[in-house]
């Protein structure tokens, strides 16, 4: 495999009663940065859940020196968890994607060779495993911040990212809902940094339930939106 130029990783899990896949999508993980020969950990971020994630998580954790467990003691959404994964990274690069198995993370290596030129490798999802409500739903969002931003996303929320570390010391997140992605994307766009897109495969769901589709969640994400926009807009 080429691992162009990334020697020291960082991957991390957030995962909300994941119980039936965060261990399938660990052990894959472990066998492929083990294959890949470079300096690694993983972090699995257990947002508050409320089956036995965090059990699972401490036991594999306990098992391997290379993997460690991150808790929140109640759910405090998904832009809390990747916050939470972000914070505890320690290497040069850092790559996250969702613990319910819809990513394989064999593409992982694909998106290293554009390190050199990129500091965000972002994946967009192929053939897309989800039902035409939230396909729908992902198409305005992804439309609208597009144009309040001026970016040319593909895929806002694919859970299949790569970045260098260092611009987790530059930017400050204030998003601990849906809206992280959108503000990871906009704050690293006012600062300068690159970022390149690539295909990804995308697999349907086997176990557990998903729940960035309730109106809850969407509402807070519009919230979190207008407030977002009047803060970029102040930082120019």
């Amino acid at each position: 495999m080429n691992t162009g130029r990334v020697t020291s990783l960082s991957v991390f899990f957030p995962c909300y009663n994941e119980q039936d896949n965060v261990a399938n999508v660990v052990k894959t993980a472990v066998d492929v940065l083990t294959s890949l020969k470079i300096d690694y950990e993983i972090i699995i971020v257990n947002d508050g859940s409320k089956d036995n994630t965090a059990q699972i998580a401490d036991k594999l954790s306990a098992g391997d020196k290379h993997i460690k467990a991150v808790h929140h003691q109640t759910n405090k959404g998904y832009g809390a968890a990747l916050q939470s994964g972000f914070a505890a990274a320690s290497k040069e690069y850092v790559f996250y994607t969702d613990g319910d198995g819809q990513f394989d993370i064999k593409e992982l290596p694909s998106l290293f060779q554009y390190t050199a030129d990129y500091d965000i490798i972002t994946g967009y999802r192929i053939n897309r495993q989800d039902n035409l409500v939230r396909k729908l739903n992902a198409f305005c969002w992804t439309t609208m911040v597009n144009l309040l931003f001026g970016m040319k996303i593909k895929d806002m929320d694919c859970a299949f990212k790569l970045y260098k570390r260092k611009i987790f010391n530059d930017i400050k997140m204030k998003s601990t809902g849906a809206l992280i992605n959108t503000e990871i994307f906009a704050r690293a766009k006012n600062k300068g940094y690159k970022i390149f897109q690539i295909g990804v495969h995308h697999y349907p769901r086997t176990a557990g339930t998903q729940t960035g589709a309730k109106l809850s969640v969407i509402l807070r994400a519009f919230k979190e939106l207008f407030a977002l926009y009047k803060q970029i807009k102040s930082d120019k």
